[in-house]
């Protein structure tokens, strides 16, 4: 999800106003999500490169976080969504995470579509973490080097219990992954796209479902 900044700067706003229209964005898409019968939609909320913004920006999102998270669990709950978040909310403090960790819980039980929430993620940092977690095991005499295989270090990935990437959207006219997924777009659909995340809505979730629809996909060797 990005171009709130972009959103809020060619309309005169501050940008704490594109990240609020950003947030409706993520209710129609959600919504798009469901009602289309996907199974799993996972959003780039916050990157662990985003606390290198302004002091002011970063309390601005948090507090939308509780705001939106406050508002939508009822839809969740309607809607039947469970709530699942990968990367390192805990960063965001005691008061928060508990929260966001009772959504989670609150959800669990939810079977219409998993909605993930990338929270402080990184990808590097997630492989590095896999890595780190291998080496320890091979240094205890746990893991023997030659086993380590794709599915070990998928297996220490924070989606190891989702299903593969099928498909990944970029708005906003960037065409780079930023971090995001870099283990788990192996294989993926991309689909890059000029509209700001706060003008992404149905139609445009739409368009980019049928577009993978319509590709013919090649796995390699797989």
């Amino acid at each position: 999800m990005d171009g709130n900044g972009r959103w809020a700067t060619r309309r005169s706003l501050p940008r704490v106003a594109g990240h609020r229209a950003g947030a409706e964005a993520v209710r129609r898409t959600m919504q798009a999500a469901v009602d289309s019968g996907v199974e799993v939609l996972t959003l780039y909320a916050f990157s662990s490169e985003n606390w290198r913004r302004s002091e002011d920006e970063v309390s601005d999102l948090k507090g939308l976080m509780r705001f939106y998270l406050e508002r939508e669990l009822g839809t969740l709950q309607k809607e039947k969504v469970r709530l699942k978040l990968i990367g390192e909310p805990a960063a965001f403090g005691n008061e928060l995470y508990d929260r966001l960790q009772q959504a989670v819980e609150e959800t669990r039980d939810n079977d219409r579509l998993t909605l993930v929430v990338a929270l402080n993620y990184g990808s590097q940092a997630e492989l590095v973490g896999a890595a780190k977690a291998l080496a320890r095991g091979v240094r205890d005499g746990s893991v023997d080097p030659e086993s380590i295989d794709i599915a070990a270090i998928e297996d220490l990935l924070h989606t190891r219990d989702l299903p593969p990437l099928d498909l990944l959207i970029r708005t906003s006219g960037e065409v780079r992954l930023s971090n995001f997924l870099l283990w788990q777009a192996a294989y993926a659909e991309l689909h890059f796209v000029d509209t700001l995340w706060p003008d992404f809505d149905e139609a445009a979730f739409n368009a980019a479902l049928g577009e993978f629809a319509r590709r013919q996909r090649r796995f390699g060797g797989r």
